[in-house]
């Protein structure tokens, strides 16, 4: 049996967000076209290697066709909250980017993570079709959501937590 493939094509809205306190927060993609909404668990690592690929994807299209103008970078923060309900389709393994020329837009390309016993087949997909700069506003909203999590030893480069950190590098004390 094949999985479901969840395509919007194109998006009116394409963000992420993240619900639950520093260290317990569960990040989610979320698009929606028209009346249908999509909800997706992502990890936060996926959320930050999303915005850097988005950039670096845009400076990509920008040598290979010079005559595009520039993706706007100006977005709404109002507007990038998630929706409700949150009610997540799948957890995402694999994340890709992809560009249709014929109408200028982005594709983002999201793969359910592998679980053990299922064919790959099986597995959930969706596509989500952006303008270049609604996937520049993803990409500069995700990592302003990124960088407010806990803030990282500078020793070992693990998160901090509220209650302190037990570094494996500073011979035994606690931050």
């Amino acid at each position: 049996m094949a999985g479901t493939v969840f395509e919007l094509n194109p998006v009116q809205l394409i963000t992420t967000g993240f619900i639950g306190r520093p260290g317990k927060r569960v990040f989610y993609l979320q698009a929606q076209a028209e009346d249908e909404l999509v909800t997706l668990i992502v990890e936060k690592q996926q959320v930050e290697a999303l915005a850097h690929g988005i950039e670096q994807f845009l400076t990509e299209l920008h040598e290979k066709f010079p005559d595009l103008p520039a993706a706007s970078d100006a977005y709404n923060p109002a507007l990038m909250k998630l929706s409700v309900p949150v009610d997540p389709a799948f957890r995402v393994g694999q994340l890709g980017l992809g560009y249709d020329q014929e109408r200028d837009l982005l594709v983002l390309v999201a793969q359910e993570v592998a679980v053990e016993g299922r064919a790959s087949e099986e597995a959930n997909s969706a596509r989500f079709f952006a303008t270049r700069a609604q996937m520049r506003a993803l990409g500069v909203y995700g990592l302003t959501l990124v960088k407010q999590g806990r803030p990282i030893c500078g020793n070992c480069g693990q998160p901090i937590d509220p209650e302190g950190h037990f570094c494996p590098r500073s011979n035994g004390h606690k931050h």
